[in-house]
């Protein structure tokens, strides 16, 4: 089973909200996820990131894969070194 941290997208038509999950590879973009470790509200201005830096450096530690949109907003928080 590979773990992967993704956006799960929420919200109404144009106007996205997404939360950063952990889940399973297999499962679709907006399926069960197995843990939720912060959200990603691009609409507002400024731009609303929020990250459980433990939860997000405890699953990295045991394997998950950031996808390529999470690995940027993780390193924007700090959780991953440039």
């Amino acid at each position: 089973m590979s773990v992967r941290i993704r956006l799960k997208r929420l919200g109404a038509k144009k106007a996205p909200f997404y939360r950063i999950v952990v889940a399973d590879s297999r499962t679709p973009r907006n399926g069960k996820s197995i843990a939720e470790i912060g959200y990603y509200d691009p609409t507002k201005e400024p731009v609303e990131l929020k990250v459980n830096e433990e939860e997000a450096k405890k699953w990295l530690s045991t394997g998950a894969q950031p996808s390529d949109t999470a690995k940027a907003l993780l390193k924007k928080v700090g959780v991953i070194a440039e």
